[in-house]
Order: structure tokens, then sequence, then C-alpha cells
């Protein structure tokens, strides 16, 4: 396993790579690896030729400086963690190598994709992300590129970027890795305390009470009754919404179109999302 720190270095090592023809898998990550990450790497392991992994606390995304400077980093547990599958490549850059001074952020239109769920709470959070992944697919050139699912609003953002910028780059959602509680695995997960764990599971539970009752009732008393769930815990909730998995806008009538449930609450500091497909 390879590890290099220079955007000069992985985008020599992956042109080399290309150069031979092989099919280039690439997993982003910001670290504080978990089996959701590891089941990406597995995916890309079984469908590339290459296989990169990238680990990089993205300043850019970040609303609150307290958040970026609290973000869990474990590099050395990371490559432990990865160590026994069989990544080429490993890139790991600082900040600086990352962005210049003064750099502005990708412009891109994003159809307000941005603007409803996570960007009404964090304006600005998406330019960041969509920067940071352009500079990345600029450097590595993958085939295929894999996300987790978890952060549904992102890949769609994510797929309607690349397909623009980087059309030779296959954007690929992976289903998301829970707990055997139903917890949806997150490198937040470690800033939780064990009673902030147990309490976040009405995340999960609200969802999938939305889903076993997505029949038999109508999508305002769902959401109501879920709503009401939550006033009885200690989360603090911030949205829960039922949107097209296409638009991201909310309905509140049922019809043939994919629907998905997203939600956003905190447990004590943390800021946990999760989603479930409805349709």
């Amino acid at each position: 396993m390879k590890i290099i720190r220079t955007a000069l270095e992985i985008h020599q090592y992956c042109s080399n790579l290309k150069k031979t023809g092989r099919k280039i898998g690439f997993v982003p990550t910001m670290g504080a690896l978990h089996d959701g990450h590891l089941s990406l790497i597995d995916l890309s392991l079984l469908k590339c030729d290459v296989t990169i992994l990238s680990i990089f606390v993205n300043p850019a995304q970040f609303n609150e400086s307290l958040d970026f400077k609290n973000y869990p980093r474990q590099e050395s547990e990371d490559l432990l963690k990865i160590g026994h599958r069989k990544v080429d490549a490993v890139f790991i850059p600082s900040v600086d190598e990352m962005y210049s001074k003064n750099e502005p952020m990708l412009e891109f239109d994003l159809e307000g994709l941005d603007l409803v769920l996570e960007g009404k709470w964090r304006p600005g959070h998406f330019k960041g992300v969509i920067t940071v992944v352009d500079k990345l697919f600029r450097l590595i050139s993958p085939d295929k590129a894999y996300f987790g699912q978890k952060d549904f609003q992102q890949l769609c953002i994510i797929k309607k970027m690349s397909a623009a910028l980087h059309p030779n780059t296959e954007v690929i959602g992976c289903e998301i890795i829970r707990e055997p509680n139903g917890l949806a695995m997150s490198s937040r997960n470690a800033l939780l305390t064990d009673t902030e764990k147990l309490e976040a599971l009405i995340i999960s539970k609200t969802l999938f009470e939305i889903k076993d009752n997505w029949e038999k009732s109508s999508i305002q008393e769902l959401l109501n009754n879920a709503k009401r769930e939550f006033e009885k815990s200690n989360l603090q909730l911030e949205y829960l919404e039922i949107v097209d998995a296409e638009t991201l806008n909310s309905i509140y009538t049922k019809s043939n179109s994919p629907s998905i449930a997203c939600i956003a609450a905190k447990s004590g500091n943390v800021r946990l999302i999760d989603n479930i497909i409805l349709y």
C-alpha cells in the first residue's frame, strides 16, 4: 500500500496507471474509518483493477470552526484498518496541499439541490464539497468513485457535478451500513457518549417506522407522529422531511416517483444525519 501526500505525486501515479489501461476505483473519505467506509473499499476492490483511498478533512465544507477542529482524526488507526485489504494507494494531503491562499470555491449551478435539507442549515457546505471532490477527481481521474447513501443529498449533488465536469467518472452510491441496533455508521459516532449513542437510536427508529407505515398513513400523519416522539427525547430535531428522491423537494402527497425520508438531529453537541428510501 503506497501512501502519497502531495498532489503532484498522486496525479503522476494515476496518470501512469491510466496509461496501462487499468480501471481506477476511488473512495474519498475524511478518515475516522468505519465499516461503512470499508464496504466502499470492498466494492471498489471487487469492481476495479486499482483502488485508491483518500483521507482529507476538508475545511471548506465545515460551517463551524469548532466542528472542524473536533472532527475525529486517526490516521494511524485508519491505516491499520485497511492494512489487510489490497488498497493500492492512500492519498493523505495537508490543507495547504489542497488549497492555495484565498483560492475561490468552485462555481457550479446545482439547480437548487444545495438549497434544501442540509443546505438550509449549512449554507455554503455543498460548495465546499463539490470544490474538494472536483479537485480530487482532477488529480485521480477515477473510472468509478464510491460514496455512501447516508449522505444522500451529497451523493445527488456530486453525481450532478460529476456528470457535467467529469463525464468519464461513474459516481456510485452504496447502501447505508448500520450498527446492529440500527444506528447509521458515521465517523461522528465516535464523538458520542454511550448515553448519547443510545438516545440517537430514535433517528433510525423514526425512519424505520415511517417506512413500515408508508402504505397506512398520510405523509403529514407520518411526520407528525415522528416529531411527537422527538419531543419526548433528548435530541434536538433540525429537520425531518419526505422528499422527491430526484429533486430533493419536499412532497406532501404520495406519487409514483421515488421518495426518501431525510433527517438531521443533534445528540448532545454531535450532529447526525440519516435517511431511508420509501418507494
